[in-house]
């Protein structure tokens, strides 16, 4: 009887005695609902949660090639001198509107029904990276928040300063978080009441007629030398009986955008990130262009388009103001409708939107 050989390429026998050794888990908090049919909850692969389905770890070379490389944009960028507008003033803190405004980076201030809410609170300068714009008002001066909206863990979403300074002036707010926030959360305020979701989950610290959600994005995570991916990122939506905001977080583009349109349907309100997209080999897997993020727009039938992540701080090779540039030029091209910029502290009142 002959023997037979089978030949396994190196790459494919690799890939099998990893999957071997893999502990793979699904997580999620139990006490909450999960609002999308049969998921088990966020996939860990020893122990680090999943990009979906697959872990997405940066590559140590890729961050090297950008730092070691040059910038083909680098004199353009050089002359490009743009900052976002401001609009300085307290009135949008203790206006009853419903309304969202813009502070700068992914932060904003959001209310609806009552509820006065933060996302991602970065109000001062990153480790070795100055703020190029400030805010509105002082931080200081930013009362009746009633939740903090946490997307994940990188230092420019989750300020340990910010949180602290909002917790001073706010002590009955509380923080929504993704899975494994509570660490980060208690580092910066131990007092902070908070609670963790994994994607598809249903929060149950909202009034009745206000829903909020912590669904999908296409990201990643590290503050330190050993917590790669150790928590979970995300978006949110924003759901009350008359609008639907969306959130978006930091993310690439993925499919979770079609999963979450056939999940919820079309959302009034888009938040959108759009900076801090080149090189494109670094940064594609965890950022949206503004093409990109028209595109994710466009998938979830989106009405408002309001543009962030761009203009507050340097974190890329794009040019300052090539973010609002591109997205004026889409806009007036037919591609998409509701292209809002407001200016840091300019309210956008929700009824004239919906």
């Amino acid at each position: 009887m002959g023997v037979i050989v089978l030949i396994i390429p190196e790459n494919k026998l690799i890939q099998i005695l990893r999957q071997k050794n893999e502990t793979v888990r699904h997580l999620k908090n139990d006490k909450l609902t999960v609002v999308k049919p049969d998921f088990r909850g966020n996939k860990t692969i020893n122990g680090q949660f999943a990009n979906g389905s697959e872990l997405f770890t940066p590559k140590l070379s890729k961050v090297l090639r950008w730092k070691t490389s040059r910038n083909p944009q680098r004199e353009e960028k050089k002359a490009d001198n743009y900052v976002p507008p401001v609009a300085y003033g307290t009135d949008f803190i203790t206006s009853g509107e419903d309304m969202v405004v813009w502070l700068g980076h992914a932060t904003f201030l959001i209310k609806v029904g009552g509820l006065t809410m933060i996302t991602d609170p970065v109000f001062y300068d990153l480790p070795m990276i100055k703020r190029r714009i400030g805010l509105p008002c002082a931080p200081e001066q930013l009362k009746g928040i009633d939740l903090v909206l946490l997307s994940h863990g990188h230092r420019d979403h989750l300020d340990e300063r910010s949180i602290k300074t909002l917790y001073r002036q706010n002590p009955d707010m509380k923080a929504l978080a993704p899975l494994n926030a509570g660490n980060l959360l208690r580092g910066a305020e131990p007092e902070l009441p908070y609670q963790e979701a994994g994607w598809y989950q249903k929060f149950d610290l909202t009034p009745q007629g206000i829903e909020i959600y912590f669904l999908p994005a296409s990201h990643w995570h590290r503050r330190g030398m050993f917590d790669m991916n150790k928590v979970l990122w995300g978006s949110f939506l924003i759901k009350t009986p008359t609008m639907q905001l969306y959130f978006a977080g930091d993310t690439g583009y993925n499919g979770h955008f079609e999963e979450i349109e056939a999940l919820f349907g079309p959302m009034d309100v888009c938040l959108m990130p759009v900076g801090a997209y080149r090189p494109s080999f670094l940064m594609q897997k965890s950022h949206l262009n503004p093409h990109e993020a028209v595109r994710a727009y466009n998938v979830l039938r989106g009405g408002t388009f309001i543009p962030m992540h761009y203009g507050t701080f340097d974190l890329s090779d794009e040019p300052a103001g090539e973010p609002v540039r591109l997205l004026e030029q889409i806009a007036a091209s037919g591609m998409m409708q509701g292209l809002r910029i407001p200016a840091i502290g300019e309210p956008v009142l929700l009824r004239e939107l919906v």
